[in-house]
């Protein structure tokens, strides 16, 4: 099986897997994070094959949907590629960075490819779309809006910033606003810098709808 017929037997896997899913990290957070990695991948450079096989596989067991579990994603990921024969040396690449690039893990990635892939699946997390998914995940948790009596905290450990029921508007500051300054590439930064003054731009409308103003 060659690599075109890998990609595309993966992505059909994701798609089934995922199809459907309401909390932002559906089958379509995977298809724009795989399409973002390309777009950067192309000015920066890495094996475009280890690159699009770990922004397809990246969610497939996400560990907010299982009990924390952070090995579950990298063990149904190892089997489904095996199952396709592919190189163990490509597997191996591919569940590093799967391994490495969780936000909550405060990791950078060690290889190129794992940083093209980080920073293509952080930019799905803020703009337009961020915007969106940060909502569309806040209603599945059933976690308020805003309530502006609980402000924004910064975590001391990854397992406080797991367990937190805050309102959704506090995701702004206590990660959203944060990744543009933690991308890697060049690339990954210069697309961050027009999300992430939308992000802004999107909050002083918020507080002024809020309080009545606009």
């Amino acid at each position: 099986m060659n690599e075109k017929e890998i990609l595309k037997q993966s992505a059909d896997f994701v798609r089934q897997k995922l199809g459907g899913e309401g909390t932002g990290h559906d089958w379509w957070h995977i298809y724009r994070v795989w399409q973002t990695a390309k777009t950067i991948s192309k000015e920066e450079g890495g094996n475009e094959f280890v690159i699009e096989l770990a922004a397809l596989l990246h969610d497939i067991a996400d560990h907010k949907f299982h009990n924390g579990d952070e090995s579950i994603g990298p063990r149904v990921a190892t089997k489904f590629l095996v199952s396709l024969r592919v190189p163990k040396k490509i597997i191996d690449a591919v569940i590093l960075i799967m391994e490495e690039i969780s936000f909550s893990k405060g990791m950078t990635p060690s290889s190129l490819e794992g940083r093209i892939v980080q920073d293509a699946d952080r930019l799905d997390a803020i703009g337009a779309i961020g915007i969106a998914r940060a909502f569309a995940y806040g209603g599945h948790k059933q976690r308020e809006i805003y309530n502006p009596d609980i402000p924004p905290v910064e975590y001391a450990t990854k397992e406080e910033y797991k367990k937190n029921s805050n309102p959704t508007l506090n995701h702004f500051y206590e990660k959203l606003l944060l990744l543009k300054d933690l991308m890697n590439t060049a690339k990954g930064k210069a697309m961050a810098e027009q999300r992430h003054i939308f992000m802004k731009e999107y909050l002083d409308q918020f507080y002024l709808e809020w309080d009545g103003k606009r």
